[in-house]
């Protein structure tokens, strides 16, 4: 079953123990940036009088994986969105293909990666909670299986028409998210894109080349190249590496 996290902007105080706790998770520096960054996986926006998460939705059907020519980024089973560093060749054309604008790069460092929330995939593995959800003071941010989150959301949407907006966000914006979202304020208001369309988009790729045999052709060649370049890059690395062991033996 595909875990993932309700959020409830009503419940949102603004006290950013979810930021420090996923920074104390990732063991990324205590700084305060304004927006997502390479060190900083959530964020808290002030919109208006009211507090939204801002952190990578992980899509039930991820565009940035279904682009990433290498499978540096996976979708697991269990619903994290996950990135595996030694496959990266840097293409960020997952940067590039994310409807929501999530990942983002380390143009800083001498060998930069890919940086972005993976929904502390050790800790969901283990059986437990995201450190966000458990640092959350006032359970604005719920962790559990994405149907049981949407029961949830409906639930309270129709316990309190009067007070929440009655759409869950990310039940079906690109084909649902694991990420959720509740308020009582529309979401256009918040920052939220509401322009995004209901069917996967990695899916809306495939129709268009699936009608494009020659394309297809020329793409699969292209990809696999890269691929061999990958990889014969990695083969490379080892047997320089086994060379110099050899040689500090003698």
């Amino acid at each position: 079953m595909s875990k993932g996290l309700l959020i409830d902007i009503t419940k949102c105080i603004g006290c950013r123990s979810c930021e420090a706790a996923c920074k104390a998770q990732n063991k990324l520096p205590e700084n305060n940036d304004p927006d997502l960054t390479a060190t900083t996986y959530t964020k808290v926006m002030e919109r208006g009088d009211r507090f939204v998460r801002k952190m990578c939705m992980h899509c039930q059907n991820p565009t940035c994986v279904s682009v990433c020519p290498v499978g540096a980024l996976q979708k697991t089973n269990y619903g994290p969105v996950v990135y595996d560093e030694s496959k990266c060749m840097g293409c960020r054309y997952c940067m590039a293909a994310c409807p929501f604008q999530v990942p983002r790069y380390e143009w800083s460092s001498a060998f930069p990666r890919v940086r972005k929330c993976i929904m502390c995939k050790d800790r969901v593995a283990q059986g437990l909670q995201t450190a966000c959800a458990e640092a959350c003071p006032v359970g604005a941010t719920t962790f559990g299986e994405r149907d049981d989150l949407i029961h949830e959301a409906q639930d309270r949407i129709r316990q309190e028409p009067g007070k929440y907006v009655n759409q869950i966000y990310g039940f079906s914006e690109v084909g649902g998210t694991g990420v959720l979202f509740i308020t009582d304020v529309p979401f256009e208001k918040l920052g939220f894109r509401t322009d995004l369309l209901k069917e996967p988009y990695p899916m809306l790729t495939w129709n268009v080349l699936s009608k494009i045999p020659n394309f297809v052709g020329v793409g699969a060649t292209l990809l696999f190249g890269i691929w061999w370049i990958t990889s014969r890059r990695e083969e490379v690395k080892k047997e320089e590496a086994e060379a110099l062991s050899k040689k500090d033996k003698h």
